[in-house]
């Protein structure tokens, strides 16, 4: 007889993410399209292209997944109900009436349940994109890790593309250069989520979905009630580093050591030549 955390966690994978859960990743997705600079003038003048970005924002994990596994990138528009959901979201935060969606939003409880239930939808993202890349390479943990993480954070990613196009990229915040938060964690569970597939990590499925996504709403929760970002890997990151790449700079010391002697002796040698070459001339 299964126990009541059992049935719990069974129950709490089994959720079904439309209509709520999408509609939450959609309006976080959109609402921080718009506090973007000059979003909203472009939305009147081209809403086109203000509606294309929103697309970006809201599928950027399926198109990037899709592009790694050699798919049609625009598969996702074959969804009709979800494109119709994210079209919707998109007016409805640009031209609503008085800016009435965006100033709802503003309140704190309500960005709260909206971020966590976008955080959820995130760890759905990751399975399934481990699940399907493992159907397409059976037991190719690379493809796995890759595929799931970009289901979960190619979003971000994605868009670089479109600031580039816009000409507004820039290097220093590019996702690659510089890996945010949502990233890390995305990685950090396409990793666990692949060896719990390959039957490496000896848990249930349902019960690391629970445990993951707990895991992410509160992190999220703390950061935006406290205002500070949390950076729960930078201990962990900080160990791998010093371990995998800080005994170079323990012969750092070393070398500038045997810079300074070599130097040393290299002047030492010029002046016992020069006065050799003075002698020489008293001499004669």
């Amino acid at each position: 007889m299964a126990s009541s955390w059992d049935e719990m966690t069974m129950s709490f994978s089994r959720l079904s993410m439309f209509p709520f859960f999408d509609i939450a990743h959609y309006l976080v997705s959109v609402m921080a399209l718009k506090r973007q600079p000059g979003a909203a003038a472009v939305a009147w003048q081209n809403p086109i292209s203000s509606w294309f970005t929103a697309m970006l924002h809201c599928f950027g994990g399926g198109i990037l997944s899709s592009l790694l596994l050699a798919e049609p990138p625009l598969r996702f528009l074959t969804n009709n109900t979800n494109i119709l959901l994210a079209s919707a979201i998109w007016y409805i935060v640009f031209f609503c009436p008085c800016d009435l969606v965006s100033q709802g939003y503003s309140f704190l409880p309500v960005q709260l349940l909206a971020a966590g239930m976008k955080e959820v939808t995130r760890t759905w993202k990751i399975v399934g994109g481990v699940t399907h890349a493992n159907s397409h390479y059976k037991n190719g943990w690379l493809v796995m890790i890759a595929i799931g993480w970009a289901r979960g954070a190619g979003g971000s990613i994605i868009t670089n593309f479109e600031l580039l196009v816009k000409g507004d990229w820039k290097p220093q915040a590019d996702e690659w250069m510089k890996m945010s938060y949502p990233a890390k964690v995305t990685l950090l569970g396409s990793i666990i989520f692949t060896l719990q597939h390959t039957e490496h990590l000896l848990i249930s499925r349902h019960d690391l979905v629970f445990l993951y996504t707990m895991f992410l709403v509160v992190t999220k929760i703390i950061m935006m009630t406290t205002a500070t970002p949390i950076l729960p890997f930078a201990p962990f990151e900080a160990t791998i580093s010093r371990i995998l790449f800080g005994w170079q700079q323990q012969f750092l010391p070393c070398e500038k050591k045997s810079e300074i002697s070599t130097s040393t002796s290299k002047s030492t040698a010029v002046i016992s030549d020069k006065a050799k070459k003075k002698g020489n001339k008293k001499t004669d």
